[in-house]
């Protein structure tokens, strides 16, 4: 038990699954996993544990942004012995490529997080995924023949800014293809306590093209997400 989890030592399987939405990880955790028990309630991020293709997984809701994630992620890995935790999460496109639909399998992610500028002064801090995972996630969406991009992105603390999309400008002149509030911190707890991370995400909007999903579509426009992150944790034996 920790200040934001429930669970016992051992609910917890050593890979995690992190949506932020927590009706996005109960609708995950029933859809795709056998002998399914719920771990967790507290603050309505549910935590639930069960068995796909012979391997043990487990999905915990977040939160969102970059702070709530961090929280889990931090009591996941420092007190339940989690080893890899893979974000299924959504994402705006900031290029045209990034249509509806698409995965984005961010490689590396910068943030504007005042977390990390107090972490890591006077330095800026790289956080990257897990090669190995990464490697896996490439392959697997090739095998599958998913509409994905690999490349950097962004996290941000703002949904809404003043500046809009002006503010986004630079990111995109150096080759940032997409936008959401938790990949870096992510990868950066994730560096501290020596463990596998990896985030894939659904573009559910563009901010170039200005298209967006409509609400009715989710859950179900997660579904390819989830299937490639549930198929890379048993690729990997579970780890």
């Amino acid at each position: 038990m920790t200040p934001h989890i429930e669970a016992r030592k051992g609910d917890y399987a050593p890979a995690v699954l992190l949506p932020g939405d927590p009706q996005r990880a109960e609708w995950a955790a029933e859809n795709f996993l056998d002998d399914l028990r719920c771990v967790n309630r507290w603050r309505g991020e549910p935590g639930f544990t069960g068995i796909f293709r012979g391997v043990p997984i487990s999905v915990q809701s977040t939160g969102m942004g970059g702070p709530s994630l961090a929280i889990y992620a931090h009591e996941l890995l420092d007190a339940y012995g989690v080893r890899t935790l893979i974000r299924i999460g959504s994402c705006g496109g900031l290029i045209e490529e990034a249509t509806l639909r698409t995965l984005v399998i961010s490689q590396a992610a910068c943030g504007d997080s005042a977390g990390n500028r107090q972490l890591f002064a006077p330095f800026d801090y790289a956080a990257s995924a897990d090669f190995g995972l990464l490697r896996l996630a490439a392959d697997r969406a090739a095998a599958l023949k998913l509409d994905h991009l690999i490349g950097r992105t962004a996290s941000s603390d703002f949904f809404y800014h003043p500046e809009g999309l002006e503010r986004l400008a630079r990111l995109r002149q150096y080759g940032v293809i997409a936008i959401d509030m938790e990949t870096s911190a992510l990868y950066t707890i994730a560096a501290r306590f020596s463990a596998r991370a990896l985030s894939i995400c659904t573009v559910v909007d563009n901010m170039i093209t200005r298209d967006a999903i409509a609400p009715s579509e989710r859950q179900e426009v997660f579904r390819p997400m989830i299937e490639l992150a549930l198929d890379i944790v048993a690729a990997n034996g579970g780890c």
